[in-house]
C-alpha cells in the first residue's frame, strides 16, 4: 500500500494518524537533518502498523514534509483498522 503523509519533524510527541482529509500525519523528534526525520518516521511507522522496518520505504519526498511512503505486507483497510481511524 502506498501512503501520503504530512510529517512535522522536531515535534514534542511521536504520533501516528490519519487526518479527515486521508492524509497520514507523522510527528517524531528527529530533526529534519541527514534524513534523520524519515528514519523515525519509518521506524513509527512500522511500529504503529505492525510491520518489519524493512518493509517500509521512502518513495517520494525525501527533503519535503510532504511524503509517500510504500508500505508491504498490510492493506489500507488493516492498516486504519490498526489505528483506530474510520
Amino acid at each position: 500500500m502506498r501512503i501520503d503523509a504530512r510529517v512535522t519533524p522536531r515535534a514534542s510527541r511521536e504520533e501516528l494518524s490519519i487526518l479527515e482529509d486521508g492524509t497520514w500525519s507523522l510527528r517524531v523528534h528527529a530533526p529534519a537533518v541527514e534524513g534523520a526525520a524519515n528514519k523515525a518516521c519509518m521506524r513509527l511507522l512500522a511500529k504503529g502498523l505492525g510491520v518489519a522496518k524493512s518493509h517500509v520505504r521512502l518513495v517520494r519526498g525525501e527533503r519535503s514534509r510532504r511524503k509517500v511512503f510504500e508500505i508491504e505486507g498490510i492493506t489500507e483497510t488493516d492498516a486504519r483498522r490498526r489505528l483506530g481511524a474510520k
